[in-house]
């Protein structure tokens, strides 16, 4: 069994990539049962008390909650708006348009018009555009009347949707720009963690599952669950999360055979790609031993939310190279055993809020299952 031992962190010069993928608010990741979780009302912050009531923790088995009850507001987004989103997910769910698509729906009509449905803006209007998803009558997408109508809006915007070849498998921004055709492409990918949290709440946890129409079930190792995320390798969690006999361990060892291939957890930006305090990467060409310094060879991806995954102890130089854009369940390199290691393995970690120091990290067994991509299940 391998028994990765934390190093000081490496003092790397990171090429710092412009994302327009900041979250508008702090996730606060915390396990628990139950109905709604600490990460869903640390995550969105001045949650209605009500919101207690509806279910978090399911994969989207009880379908979502109508868009005619009395549903509380969420974070930023107000009753009215709240309301237009589970618009939203009740046409994806009677179209059968799978889960993922509900997300990609939802984050989208956040960046158009913060979840409301907007009529002519006089000045501020742009050209002509109306309701959730500023959609332009003189585009053929309907008149004015009908785009102003959430359900009319929602159909028209899946009915696109649905026709992108490989939407399923493409990042929230790609998916999202291939419908809408936006001047800031860039800008939908911040609202994905909070549309995931908002599907997680309106439809029963449906965003940590695969399937469509009534047929959703939780994501099985390997799969991409709707929330975009994946798990990294097929693997047992060995050692976790700053155990007491390891305070100062910042992520989880998934114990797996040598050569194994590790696959980005969720969609993003490479911003390291290296071999510890040695740009040769001689020093992490062979197996590392217990003590010896960090990581070995290791990559960081950038995602949505200011989120990063860090991913250790790789056998060789990554696939994966500094500015590449990687999709979930993408190849970046292989596992191995350099570095500070005593066996193969991959240590894997998840930091927030831009901070990759031991600061910004959070127990990834806890944060994965929120995301419907457990490691417990991974073998």
């Amino acid at each position: 069994m391998s028994d990765y031992e934390d190093a000081p962190r490496p003092r790397l010069r990171i090429r710092r990539i412009a994302l327009a993928i900041a979250l508008t608010a702090t996730l606060t990741l915390l396990c628990c049962g139950g109905t709604v979780s600490a990460f869903f009302l640390g995550g969105l912050g001045g949650v209605d008390d009500n919101t207690m009531t509806l279910s978090a923790y399911g994969c989207g088995e009880g379908g979502p909650v109508s868009a005619d009850g009395n549903l509380p507001a969420i974070g930023p987004y107000g009753k009215v708006q709240v309301r237009n989103a589970a618009v939203i997910i009740n046409v994806g769910s009677t179209m059968g348009v799978p889960p993922r698509g509900w997300v990609v729906a939802v984050a989208t009509a956040m960046q158009e018009s913060r979840l409301s449905n907007l009529g002519f803006l006089g000045d501020r209007n742009d050209h002509d555009s109306l309701g959730l998803f500023q959609q332009r009558p003189s585009m053929g997408w309907g008149t004015p009347e009908q785009l102003q109508d959430p359900a009319y809006a929602s159909t028209k915007f899946y009915e696109k949707l649905v026709t992108v070849a490989g939407w399923e498998d493409m990042s929230l921004t790609a998916a999202a720009q291939a419908v809408q055709r936006s001047a800031y492409p860039d800008a939908y990918a911040k609202h994905e963690p909070i549309a995931t949290q908002i599907v997680n709440l309106l439809a029963n946890g449906a965003a940590r599952a695969i399937g469509s129409g009534t047929d959703l079930r939780c994501a099985a190792a390997g799969e991409v669950a709707a929330s975009g995320w994946t798990i990294p390798v097929k693997a047992m969690v060995g050692s976790g999360f700053r155990t007491p006999e390891r305070p100062d361990h910042d992520g989880v060892d998934l114990i797996v055979a040598k050569g194994a291939p590790i696959w980005a957890a969720s969609s993003g930006i490479v911003t390291v790609a290296a071999c510890d305090n040695d740009a040769s990467g001689r020093s992490c060409n062979v197996d590392g031993y217990p003590g010896k310094l960090g990581c070995g060879w290791f990559v960081e991806v950038q995602h949505a939310g200011n989120l990063m995954t860090r991913y250790c102890h790789m056998v060789e130089r990554p696939s994966a190279k500094v500015g590449d854009v990687v999709n979930a369940g993408q190849v970046i390199g292989r596992v191995g055993s350099s570095g500070n290691s005593s066996g193969p393995h991959l240590h894997f970690e998840v930091h927030v809020n831009n901070d990759r120091s031991p600061s910004g990290a959070v127990n990834p067994v806890s944060f994965m299952k929120d995301q419907g991509a457990s490691l417990d299940g991974g073998q």
